[in-house]
């Protein structure tokens, strides 16, 4: 490893903003009128706007460890408009419900903000809209793809750039072209989720940390130290879902690693460009994100090992010494300034996947269990709108309010099959990712305007199509 690498310790955000002093954990058995499970982005916005819109409501949050410890605390601060599975809604419930759904994530951008001022939350907010960038024939024919998909979508405030462009707005080494829109913003993730639990607890939710959910039945939250006992019990465990009791094949927790360079210079920060701050990505099939921290640094995330066996998480963050060189080559190789820079963190995290590849936010009526999730990589914006709809969900059914526009979002009640047991599952998603690679390999090389076959291949094994 790099000398002077900070490995693991969760994330760069809370080695950044200082780990939370821990909640009590639960001390016996007890009652709520809900009860949640997860302390991440899902569970404190369902939360907090369930509280908001009936204050008398008793609302218990469990969390394992502490609020913010799993991926909402390691992501890569990507506040976008993106959400898994649009275009298989488009296909299961047409069109309009897919542009609903779009014109919701749209939306949701500018309401988290909103809440991060109502609530005073210092979270490095910087609204600089995503650029995504095309590095390769077959890259740019893929994100004009995109760019027209997105337009058809709605989005008519997405601007799509040549070569030139970009290079006014980021020097990424070969960009050939970029698409941009508005709608997303650079987040420092764990002063969210900070905030956003202190705005709760605030507002008399009651949280438990260090309290691990061993099973999820009607009416019942079991932990080691007593069971929560309420007529609706939400799930918001995302990538660690597998470790519930019945739940190991419903989400893969799929493995993303960052890393995050040492402050650059300003000799380095204009050697790059980037004053506008939009969060980066690129059109690989492996793809990359990135943002410009608020101190100076660039936090860079991919794949790395994109799974472990029998859907085992990490410890704490820790991350394989071949994934922090992969990540280190992915920086230089869009930025070959910084050659000389520094890596100074490496963390990874788990994100949810269904076997679809699509989120869903659901209640089950004649149980009283709900559950979000599945976001694939975008939750830090999909979070809030899951949190939303939850809660409406919730109203709904105890017969506070009617139906609502978020409870008839295509993405409300979807279900899907689970996925398959081991070792074909851990196969199956090594086999996948190692053709993405393979695939870029190819176009790099290549030159070919057409996207490789071997990407299909893999899509088809994913089940993405």
């Amino acid at each position: 490893m790099s000398s002077g690498v900070v490995n693991g310790g969760i994330s760069y955000w809370y080695a950044d903003d200082g780990l939370p002093a821990v909640r009590e954990p639960l001390s016996g058995d007890a009652s709520a009128d809900v009860a949640i499970v997860g302390g991440g982005y899902t569970g404190l916005w369902t939360a907090y706007y369930l509280k908001k819109a009936a204050p008398f409501l008793r609302i218990t949050v469990l969390e394992q460890r502490f609020c913010g410890y799993g991926a909402s605390g390691r992501n890569g601060g990507w506040l976008y408009n993106g959400i898994a599975g649009r275009d298989r809604y488009a296909k299961l419930h047409g069109r309009d419900a897919a542009v609903r759904l779009q014109r919701a994530m749209n939306e949701t951008v500018t309401e988290v903000i909103r809440v991060t001022g109502a609530e005073s939350i210092d979270a490095d907010v910087h609204r600089g809209g995503v650029l995504e960038v095309a590095r390769t024939p077959a890259q740019l024919a893929r994100l004009k793809a995109f760019h027209a998909q997105e337009l058809a979508y709605g989005e008519q405030d997405r601007e799509l750039y040549g070569a030139r462009e970009t290079a006014q707005r980021i020097r990424v080494a070969g960009a050939v072209g970029s698409t941009w829109t508005p709608h997303g913003a650079r987040v420092h993730p764990v002063k969210l989720v900070k905030g956003l639990a202190a705005a709760v607890e605030a507002l008399g939710v009651v949280v438990h940390e260090s309290t691990p959910v061993t099973e999820i039945r009607a009416g019942h939250a079991v932990t080691p130290y007593g069971t929560v006992r309420a007529p609706y019990v939400l799930r918001c465990t995302e990538g660690f879902t597998a470790s519930l009791k019945g739940q190991r094949r419903t989400w893969l927790p799929m493995n993303s690693s960052m890393i995050a360079t040492e402050p650059l210079t300003d000799e380095q920060w204009a050697a790059v460009g980037w004053d506008g701050r939009e969060t980066l990505g690129d059109m690989a099939h492996a793809y990359m994100y990135a943002q410009r921290t608020a101190d100076g640094r660039i936090a860079l995330g991919g794949r790395g090992v994109p799974y472990r066996f029998g859907s085992r998480t990490d410890h704490d963050g820790r991350t394989q010494e071949a994934t922090v060189e992969a990540l280190r080559e992915i920086l230089v190789g869009f930025f070959p300034a910084l050659a000389g820079v520094r890596v100074a963190h490496a963390w990874s995290g788990v994100l949810g996947v269904p076997r679809d590849w699509c989120a869903t936010v659901t209640l089950d009526r004649t149980t009283g269990l709900g559950w979000a999730g599945g976001y694939v990589g975008s939750g830090v914006a999909t979070a809030n709108l899951a949190g939303r709809t939850l809660c409406d969900l919730v109203q709904q059914d105890s017969g506070q309010a009617g139906r609502t526009p978020l409870t008839e979002l295509p993405w409300v009640g979807h279900r899907v099959r689970r996925w398959e047991p081991e070792p074909l599952r851990w196969l199956g998603v090594q086999g996948m990712y190692a053709t993405y690679r393979a695939a870029d390999r190819r176009e790099t090389e290549n030159h070919s305007a057409g996207s490789s076959r071997l990407a299909r291949v893999a899509d088809r094994v994913a089940g993405r199509h």
